[in-house]
């Protein structure tokens, strides 16, 4: 695959977070992680307009670069820029983890050993994300950060399977490239968030100051 119009579409899924439902978005990753490129550009431009997300110029740029070579229908994609400014993130998020979580968490410590000191892999951290003005806990769900230096849809499809395996059935993995201009979801997430663990590119790669 072109690493440019694989990085075109990590980066776009990683705008549309927090604006696209989670059962949709985590499906769009993996296809990208595993090299479908014809079935996304298939289905994402066509969901893009059923959930009536609309794409700034910069977001339509990226899926025009990552969808048009693999024949996405270009009536669909010209059709997914907006007029209007994007929303802001709906959710809230808060680095205490809700009371059913244990308090030994069985994936924090299965993702400290799958992480910690991996090449390409910076800093993992991890959130509790809720809709905004939301009371209780069933509604928590963990969001996991990671920075990584190569790899990023392929690690994102990994970390995914992983978050599957351990009960999450739509995991919200965010792999996060360097020099990417966090959107408000991140920034929102970051600045409540724990950490996990660090990878061997960690030093140089970090979300939040040391």
């Amino acid at each position: 695959m072109d690493p440019d119009i694989e990085q075109s579409l990590h980066e776009l899924l990683l705008r549309l977070a927090g604006r696209t439902p989670d059962q949709l978005l985590w499906r769009f990753r993996d296809w990208l992680g595993e090299g479908a490129m014809g079935t996304l550009a298939r289905t994402l431009p066509r969901s893009l307009l059923k959930h009536r997300i609309d794409l700034d110029q910069a977001e339509y740029r990226l899926l025009v670069a990552g969808l048009i070579p693999h024949g996405a229908d270009w009536h669909q994609v010209s059709s997914t820029l907006g007029v209007d400014d994007v929303t802001e993130t709906r959710y809230t998020f808060t680095q205490s983890a809700p009371e059913w979580v244990n308090s030994v968490d069985s994936v924090s410590v299965l993702l400290h050993a799958t992480l910690r000191g991996r090449a390409d892999v910076g800093e993992v951290r991890q959130s509790w994300r809720r809709l905004g003005g939301a009371s209780g806990e069933g509604g928590a769900k963990r969001v996991l950060l990671v920075t990584a230096t190569a790899g990023q849809p392929r690690l994102t499809g990994e970390l995914q399977r992983v978050l599957r395996v351990m009960g999450d059935e739509e995991p919200s993995v965010e792999v996060i490239p360097p020099r990417f201009d966090l959107p408000g979801y991140h920034r929102a997430a970051l600045a409540e968030s724990e950490l996990v663990c660090v990878g061997a590119a960690g030093a140089g790669h970090r979300l939040v100051a040391a």
